[in-house]
């Protein structure tokens, strides 16, 4: 009798736990394309009043939906990466047992187009758009992680630029103005260098299952060197914009920000393996800073004009 007691207490789960199925969607990493669309919200120039329904459903999109659904997809078919790497994640911990950690990523893209399609087209468009680009930075045969830049590119596009997008659009139902689209362009472009950065928390598990990341290919001091450069130069941009667009004030935040960036990036680059992480809690907080003044400076303008 307690053979068989044993056994039936070790035999695997059928069903994932809902806690383990929270950790699968990772809230933690939903803060980003969640800031990135309340600052496409505030760039737009509408007064939330009357649109605070859409903006809400808007974060929900681009949170717990879309980038739940890229967390998941990853967490799927990198389940034997992480298994070197991450061993005790949902998947890899059998805490997701069977192909449940599919079926998951497979339901939560059917809601994410779901919510989107309430939203408009321009935000159906962007969804879209986003939700290829999470299947393919993660499912084979295109796995754009395994194909060096691609793979940074892919996500900063979908955690910064088509979030900012998106926020935009929810609110004025129309394709975004063209500045809004530039914010968003270029912090999609700096956003490259954290998701670079972000990769080094796996280099060792990249290697053994030969994933060509950007700190694999280039070694980790070129690849922080590159980053560095890669996060501030977008901001330099955006500060001279702010400035010719007459946001002065929202142009010296923008440029004090990068300042203080610079300071800490010293520290980075002495030890990139060391200190990459730090930067992410750090450097990056000053990046979505920087991000929020540049979207208040083109709402005001917008809101004044309409």
């Amino acid at each position: 009798m307690s053979d068989l007691g044993l056994t039936d207490y070790a035999r695997p789960a059928r069903f994932p736990a809902p806690a383990a199925v929270l950790q699968l969607l990772k809230p933690v990493t939903w803060f980003a394309p969640m800031w990135a669309f309340m600052c496409g919200v505030l760039s737009s120039g509408v007064h939330l009043q009357n649109r605070w329904p859409v903006a809400l459903a808007g974060i929900v999109l681009a949170g717990p939906a879309l980038c739940a659904t890229s967390q998941t997809v990853n967490d799927w078919f990198d389940r034997h990466v992480d298994a070197i790497n991450e061993p005790n994640r949902p998947i890899p911990s059998g805490r997701i047992p069977g192909r449940w950690g599919l079926y998951i990523a497979i339901l939560w893209t059917g809601l994410s187009l779901l919510l989107a399609t309430a939203l408009g087209v321009w935000v159906v468009c962007a969804a879209m758009a986003g939700l290829v680009l999470a299947w393919a930075y993660s499912a084979p045969p295109v796995r754009l992680k395994q194909r060096g830049w691609w793979g940074p590119i892919s996500a900063a596009l979908c955690y910064e630029g088509f979030a900012w997008f998106t926020g935009a659009a929810a609110m004025t139902g129309a394709l975004p103005d063209g500045r809004i689209i530039t914010l968003a362009g270029l912090y999609s472009f700096g956003a490259v260098g954290i998701m670079v950065l972000n990769d080094f928390k796996a280099v060792e598990g990249d290697r053994q299952m030969e994933i060509l990341s950007v700190p694999v290919d280039l070694g980790a001091d070129n690849a922080a060197w590159l980053s560095c450069f890669i996060m501030a130069a977008p901001q330099a941009v955006v500060a001279t914009l702010l400035f010719a667009w007459g946001q002065p004030f929202h142009a010296a935040a923008v440029s004090v920000s990068l300042i203080v960036q610079g300071v800490l990036m010293r520290r980075l680059l002495s030890d990139p393996r060391k200190f990459a992480p730090w930067y992410n809690a750090t450097g990056t907080l000053l990046y979505v800073l920087g991000m929020l003044a540049a979207g208040l400076a083109i709402g005001a303008q917008l809101g004044v004009r309409a």
